[in-house]
């Protein structure tokens, strides 16, 4: 393990079952955002990126690539969480979009450890699930997903 690597993220032992974090940083979701990571993706769907097909739909106008929300609500937990203090994402389970994020929405991020074990085979790691929820500036839930991470214990 790297000491100069910056750490912000809680080690194994702060990750508790029942540990809630309002993440700090919350973020507006724009137009490019969706049409760069829609096409640096290679998703041709025209639900993310023609505006015409879209206004035809239920929804009235382009979603949001779900694939960039869950990037993004994982994203926006990492500096209270996981900067510095993960070895590695080992899962995403039960990934839900109950509601659509459009252009101009913001999102925040609450995470809650769901799970918490010691590693069986790596005596300096444990497992922790977390579960991440993911709001609108209206408080509907937009993503919900839990995420499974091998993370270091506090060093000596």
């Amino acid at each position: 393990m790297s000491d100069d690597r910056a750490v912000s993220g809680k080690w194994f032992e702060d990750l508790e079952v029942g540990l809630v974090v309002q993440h700090a940083t919350r973020r507006t979701v724009t137009e490019t955002d969706n049409v760069l990571f829609t096409t640096m993706t290679m998703n041709p769907a025209p639900l993310h990126l023609d505006a015409d097909y879209a206004s035809r739909t239920e929804f009235g106008k382009p979603l949001v690539n779900s694939m960039f929300t869950l990037a993004l609500v994982v994203g926006l937990s990492v500096p209270e969480l996981t900067l510095g203090t993960i070895i590695a994402q080992l899962g995403l389970d039960g990934i839900a979009f109950p509601a659509p994020v459009f252009a101009g929405d913001t999102v925040r991020v609450e995470s809650e450890v769901v799970e918490s074990r010691a590693s069986k085979s790596r005596p300096d790691a444990g497992l922790v699930v977390i579960e991440h929820r993911a709001h609108n500036q209206r408080d509907e839930l937009v993503c919900k997903v839990r995420r499974t991470g091998l993370m270091h214990r506090r060093p000596a």
